[in-house]
């Protein structure tokens, strides 16, 4: 088990080494050119976010997408892993992890939009849509879409599912000394009594969940930023000085050269906003839209959301306390710095991953749902549905460090079918952004 553990670890080191890594922020810089700088319009896609009414086919509202994709993003790398970047990275890793989620929205934007114009309608009257059917339908490559799905299957189960419930039943046991084992039956009867009811069950709850969580915690953030306001405008300029010039070693802080300052926060940012990866369009397909093009421009908003907001105000937020230079990392840094305000703090942060925890398992359900589906038929969801369900139980009270890594592995691997889609079908991508736009007397790309 020890030797396939480092086997595993060594693969995804190399899968989501320095290729993939510049396969990903390529992407990101290639289209948001490409696309005449798309994020401009980032303030229209998020007044568009917040509109319920149904304007076409589709099984929930642009609203209700936006929050199921939101639900699987918004996790532990908006907390642990930004901690993670700047111990490991410097106060550096913060600015490139912010340019990756800036650059990052014209790839959320473009595989939307063309998970919207495949899309279809399986046999019992849902809509299926995603990377695969991208694959299959705009690119008639059959064999990519079945190994996009295959690895998505795997990466749902593993990243989205056990790791995420072993998370949460470790995190409370440590805060409030519950056995696993009632918090691994807790979190699978609220898990099935949500995902049992499908895509809406799951779009309705994340509805009321995504927003007071992403509140929550930032109403956290803000009250450590108050109590240091005064050494705020110096943590900025630390962080646009440790970009480019890397950060001298202080107190028990190893140091970072520049290289390892944008390394750290480039790789932390994507494993957040999952740009790229193919998983949020998914979601988006499911969208009550007949305009590929303004669900895009909705699920854009989600990269906007979950790594130039609350990725920068947890990253200020660490840096600001200044608990990165006594050594720790992850979560005991994460820890450190909200036991700034006492006992407050700790529930604070406990409540904040749970909910970000959990709702990564009900997101991520949905993804893994569709894949399924794809490989299996409309049959194999309900018996689907349930295997999630006994999963979630599993993985709270059994840690399974190898199921990480291969999960680590299948993200990467499912996010090589995605970007290679789109930068074969970017010209339709561009044909579809420049007709919507020029529709409402806005020439924004020049082809």
């Amino acid at each position: 088990m020890e030797y396939i553990s480092n086997l595993l670890s060594d693969i995804s080191n190399i899968v989501w080494g320095p290729a993939m890594l510049i396969f990903l922020v390529g992407t990101h810089i290639f289209l948001t050119f490409r696309l005449g700088i798309i994020q401009k319009h980032i303030f229209k896609a998020i007044k568009l976010s917040f509109q319920k009414n149904k304007e076409g086919e589709g099984d929930i509202s642009h609203f209700g997408a936006l929050a199921t994709a939101l639900a699987a993003t918004v996790g532990t790398g908006n907390i642990v892993g930004v901690a993670t970047a700047i111990a490991a990275g410097g106060p550096g890793a913060v600015l490139w992890m912010w340019l990756t989620g800036v650059f990052g929205i014209s790839t959320k934007y473009s595989e939307a939009l063309l998970s919207v114009k495949f899309r279809t309608v399986n046999k019992k009257g849902f809509i299926s849509g995603g990377p695969m059917y991208v694959l299959e339908r705009g690119m008639n490559t059959k064999w990519l879409a079945v190994l996009f799905a295959f690895f998505t299957a795997i990466a749902a189960f593993g990243i989205g599912n056990t790791v995420q419930a072993n998370s949460i039943s470790v995190l409370v046991y440590d805060t409030f000394n519950i056995s696993p084992w009632i918090t691994g039956a807790v979190i699978a009867i609220l898990t099935g009594a949500v995902i049992l009811g499908g895509v809406r069950s799951i779009s309705k709850t994340c509805e009321k969940l995504v927003p007071f969580m992403v509140i929550f915690y930032l109403v956290g953030c803000f009250i450590l930023l108050f109590i240091n306001y005064e050494t705020i405008g110096a943590s900025v300029m630390l962080i646009l000085k440790s970009a480019f010039t890397g950060q001298a070693a202080a107190g028990g802080f190893v140091g970072a050269t520049i290289r390892e300052a944008m390394r750290f926060g480039v790789a932390r940012g994507l494993f957040s906003n999952e740009s790229g990866l193919g998983s949020a369009p998914i979601v988006a397909a499911a969208a009550q839209t007949k305009e590929p093009v303004r669900q895009a421009l909705v699920s854009s908003t989600g990269t906007f959301w979950d790594t130039v907001v609350i990725c920068a105000i947890t990253g200020i937020t660490i840096v600001n306390s200044g608990d990165w230079m006594d050594g720790h990392n992850g979560v005991l840094l994460t820890k450190d710095t909200f036991a700034n305000i006492g006992f407050a703090g700790t529930l604070i942060l406990a409540v904040s991953l749970f909910t970000f925890v959990f709702s990564t398992i009900l997101g991520w359900s949905y993804y893994g749902e569709k894949a399924i589906e794809y490989l299996l038929g409309t049959k194999a969801v309900t018996p689907y549905r349930w295997l999630w369900v006994i999963a979630v139980f599993v993985g709270s009270i059994i840690s399974i460090p190898i199921v990480w890594s291969f999960s680590d592995i299948a993200n990467a691997l499912m996010a090589i079918p995605n970007l290679i889609s789109l930068w074969v079908l970017n010209g339709l991508i561009v044909s579809e952004t420049k007709k919507y736009f020029s529709n409402q007397g806005q020439y924004s790309i020049k082809q």
